[in-house]
Formats: structure tokens, sequence, C-alpha cells
């Protein structure tokens, strides 16, 4: 039986009708840009994470670009973040002008320290903007008492957390900005590319809507230097449709994961740690163990996927060794070292777990 880490023709199976009726209707209607799908999933979403405002892009990647340019990020500036997260987190800073700061994580939620956060503050820090990684919430408490002693912006990035909690507030609504991605594999995907940013700051969100549309605030009336960063009415419908049933996703998600941590608890791999301060989605089911290498090989002879989320930080990334010069991060180095990522999705069966626990076991 050949697994895999995510399986979108399953979930596309289970949608078909209704998918497929959408879908049609938008090539119907001739409107494919910022049309009616648009403006109805900004509505659905911002009533669903208990915002203001949704604000839809091209790509979780533009979300945390923009959200930054909203903040008024700039060049001479510092960002805060985690080096164990993928490349797009520091990227998004980059294209601003400012600098990614990278401080240690927490060997057990694998998301930022927040003590860490606060021992990196200096007189050029303008934000911090912690990672959900892998659908867990960071500790965002001491974080935002870090920023607001500091006078900082919280920029959440929630592209692996949509639908997971923290203080009774949705991923993404903690901070004063939050993004997130529809990358296709997500807990919430489109079958593209596409993005959103979430605020109650109604000034944040008029400047992600103009900077999104190449700086436009009237028919070919331009304030700005923006950017193309339009999600389309294929995707938003896609969206819609999805987003009805992103609890029972992500309830099924949880339920995988328990029956998962069941039959690997105290066994020679580490299963991956809630922290009961936020509802954890499980974007990923992520173990840990000095014998990585040799499970992964064992579960790809037995044709079951796994993925190692991510193999080198952010602060030995060639990109990034100017940035980091000197840099070390112990905590974060050790995780890339030992984590495995097993097969993750709403539709993985019983069976299923049960084989791929057998075959990590027995590596």
């Amino acid at each position: 039986m050949t697994i895999p880490m995510v399986d979108l023709k399953a979930q596309y199976q289970g949608l078909k009708q209704e998918l497929d009726r959408e879908v049609a209707a938008v090539l119907a209607s001739g409107h494919f840009v910022l049309g009616p799908n648009v403006q109805a999933l900004e509505q659905e979403a911002a009533a669903y994470c208990g915002v203001k405002h949704a604000i839809t892009c091209a790509s979780g990647t533009d979300a945390l670009h923009l959200a930054l340019r909203a903040c008024g990020i700039g060049a001479g500036d510092e960002v805060i973040t985690t080096p164990f997260t993928f490349i797009a987190t520091a990227e998004a800073i980059s294209y601003t002008g400012a600098k990614p700061v990278f401080v240690d994580i927490d060997p057990h939620t694998f998301n930022i320290d927040p003590g860490e956060v606060a021992r990196a503050v200096t007189a050029r820090t303008r934000a911090v903007l912690p990672v959900h990684l892998y659908g867990q919430p960071a500790d965002l408490a001491p974080i935002a008492e870090t920023c607001r002693r500091q006078g900082l912006r919280l920029v959440e990035d929630s592209a692996q957390s949509f639908g997971a909690d923290y203080g009774g507030r949705k991923s993404g609504a903690f901070g004063d900005i939050g993004c997130f991605s529809f990358y296709p594999s997500k807990n919430l995907g489109a079958y593209g590319d596409g993005g959103m940013v979430v605020t109650d700051d109604d000034a944040m969100a008029q400047s992600v809507r103009i900077l999104r549309d190449h700086g436009r605030t009237a028919t070919y009336r331009h304030a700005l230097v923006g950017y193309n960063s339009r999600l389309d009415e294929i995707q938003a419908a896609i969206l819609r449709v999805k987003l009805k049933r992103i609890d029972e996703y992500n309830r099924l998600r949880r339920r995988n994961a328990h029956l998962y941590t069941e039959r690997l608890l105290n066994t020679r791999v580490t299963p991956p740690a809630e922290d009961g301060k936020g509802m954890h989605v499980y974007h990923q089911y992520t173990i840990r163990s000095e014998r990585r290498d040799a499970i992964q090989k064992a579960l790809g002879a037995a044709h079951i996927a796994s993925a190692v989320y991510y193999p080198v930080p952010l602060h030995q990334q060639e990109a990034y060794l100017r940035d980091a010069q000197g840099v070390k991060l112990p905590r974060a180095e050790a995780a890339a070292a030992q984590v495995l990522s097993l097969p993750m999705y709403p539709e993985l069966t019983e069976n299923q777990i049960e084989q791929i626990c057998r075959t990590v076991l027995a590596a």
C-alpha cells in the first residue's frame, strides 16, 4: 500500500460535485479576478477568524510581505523571527529591506522561544514574526507582552495553522496582523497558490488592499507603488467550499494525531507535544528521533511517504549566512537533524496509521 504525505485526490472526490458546480459557475460568469467569490470569501473568513478584515492575495509569502509593509517595516529595521520554518518567513522580511533576526526555539513545540524574543530586542527592532509551526500556535501571550512593552508590531505567520486557536482567539487574530497560505497541502488549501491577511486594524487593512492591487485607490489612480497579488475567483470559489468544512477537517487531523501518539508514546521516537496553551491543528505530525534517517529509509522501502520540515535552519542557509554571521542556535539545529513528518490528512485511516507506526517502530 502506498501512503502519500497528503491525499488531495481523496479530498477532491468527497467534494467533487460541489466543487465542480462552483468552478463551472465561475467559468460561466466570465469574472475571474477580485469578483464576488473573493468578496464573499473575505467576509466569511473574517467572520470565522473573528476579525474585522480579511484581505486575500496571491500567496502566503505575499501575505507576509504585504502585512509587514502595512506595519511600516522597511530598510534598516529588524524583525525577530524563528530559524525553524520555511524560508518564505524570512524572505518576506528581506523583501521590505529589513533584517531578519533569528532566535532559538522551544525544543518541545518547535516554535519560537518567547524568552529568546525578549532578549533579542534592540533599538532597531520593529516587529516580531512568530510562526505557528506544524499547526501549533506559538506561545503568544509573553511575546505580545514584549511587543507591548517595547512598542513592536506582532505579525503572526499562520500559514500552517488555519483554524487553530490561542487564548480563545483564532490563529492570526491574536496579534496586530495575521497571515495565511492556501497552498494546496495546507489545512485550508486551494488548487493553486493563494494567501490572506487578517486584522482588526482599519488602516492596515486598507494598506494591504491597496498594495495587493498595484497601489490602486480608484480606476487608474495609484497612490503607492504596489504589487500584483490578487486571488482569482476560481481559487476563491474552491476555498469557500472548503472553509465550510475546516473545523471538521481539523477535528479529523487531531483524531489522527492522537491515534499516532497512542501508538508512539513511550517508544524510541518522540511524538509531538501539545503545550495546552492553544489548539494544535496538525498541519504536520512531526516526530523526533536520533535515528531519523533510518526511519525515513524504512518508510520509503514500505512505500510510505515522509518529509523533513526543515533540514537546514534559516540561519544556516546560504541566503542568510551574511545576516546570521556567527549565530548559533543549538535547539533549532538539533531539531533539524532529528525531525520527521509522517503522513497527515483528514482522510487518513486508522489502518494506514497502524501500518505507518509499525514501520516506524521496526526501523
